[in-house]
């Protein structure tokens, strides 16, 4: 049996390395992940009470159009019931998009260096990707919009970007939605913009209500602290979610990722506090850098990507033997790694270890 050709190729989705495979193969007692952008400080207690009473009904099939949190979260951002879907976890959105959206031939624009994946489901819809580097670490929308042809149907923007930390302002984005044709859909990956403090960061929901071909996608796995039970929702006008929901699996969000979900939203001051926590986390991560002489591209979500003047990976590798999971492997930054902003405990724990790690292979030179 052959599977279609076009995915005969395509990389296998690679996640942070587990804390226990590390621990076994390693022989160590205490590993820091910082590689997977998860919330250090875990969830809001409401999200664990609610779940705990979801128990009762783990017999019984989730609510597929997911209802309840459906109208939670139009309530929360002045939206109808109808602009709202929900996925496990957004990246099941983007797969949906790709899906409902996507033939052969068509074109679809992303930076060479984000979310790997759009470009991975795009592999599987066998559409023409078109690959535009990043400026300095950031969506260059400009070149992107440079790109639209009347093949085009979909262009994705992830912002804050992902590996790379950065933002695209309020009115790059504009200037952009402005050239783009009504006809091809804008998704707006927006899974880290509750960390975002900066002023001049876009409101994706006026710019949704300006420019019908936008989608916002956003996640309860981040902040809110709830990766486990993937759930994440996209945000559009009612006819593009209408055709998402038409390829959209039945009961594809579980009871538990719901109720948790609906619990979390409710819960501003958990949220709140872990905002100010991260940009604690950020503001050290930079003293740091900076007196190693190492610099990060600016940061906005709860990660950090870093220059260590070397092999990323052999840096991850010496980090890995000292109990430290971060992320590296970036093609196009190979002397790069990702790091999460944990607890601040954590985070000290990671420089004392980069620190070491950087005069060990300085003097093997």
């Amino acid at each position: 049996m052959q599977p279609k050709p076009n995915i005969v190729h395509l990389p296998v989705y690679q996640p942070g390395k587990p804390v226990d495979d590390v621990k076994r193969e390693l022989g160590l007692t205490e590993v820091i992940k910082l590689a997977s952008n998860e919330n250090p400080f875990g969830s809001s207690p409401k999200a664990k009470e609610a779940i705990a009473r979801e128990v009762e009904n783990i017999s019984i099939y989730p609510d597929g159009a997911a209802v309840e949190l459906t109208n939670a979260v139009a309530k929360r951002f002045g939206v109808n019931t109808d602009q709202v879907i929900f996925g496990a976890g957004s990246d099941e959105i983007i797969l949906m998009i790709a899906r409902a959206f996507l033939v052969p031939g068509d074109e679809t624009i992303m930076a060479d260096q984000t979310f790997p994946q759009y470009k991975h489901n795009v592999q599987i819809e066998n559409a023409t990707i078109i690959e535009v580097p990043l400026k300095d670490g950031t969506h260059d929308l400009q070149a992107m919009s440079e790109r639209v042809t009347d093949k085009t149907k979909v262009i994705w923007v992830c912002n804050p970007n992902n590996p790379t930390g950065t933002i695209n302002t309020a009115d790059e984005v504009e200037q952009f939605l402005a050239k783009v044709p009504s006809s091809v859909l804008v998704v707006l990956d927006e899974a880290y913009c509750e960390y975002v403090e900066d002023p001049s960061f876009p409101d994706g929901l006026k710019l949704l209500a300006k420019y019908p071909n936008v989608i916002l996608l956003r996640t309860f796995s981040k902040i809110y602290g709830l990766a486990s039970l993937r759930i994440g929702y996209g945000i559009g006008r009612p006819d593009v979610i209408r055709s998402i929901n038409q390829v959209r699996e039945p009961f594809n969000t579980s009871r538990f990722g719901q109720a948790a979900a609906l619990a979390a939203l409710q819960d501003d001051e958990f949220i709140a506090f872990c905002r100010a926590e991260n940009k604690k986390g950020l503001a050290y991560f930079n003293k740091s850098f900076a007196e190693l002489g190492l610099k990060a591209f600016p940061a906005y979500g709860n990660f950090i990507m870093v220059d260590v003047k070397r092999s990323g990976q052999e840096v991850f590798d010496a980090l890995l033997r000292k109990g430290i999971i971060v992320r590296a492997g970036h093609k196009l930054y190979p002397t790069y790694l990702r790091i999460t902003v944990g607890s601040q405990e954590e985070n000290e724990k990671v420089i004392a270890a980069l620190t070491a790690v950087l005069q060990e292979l300085a003097v093997k030179v």
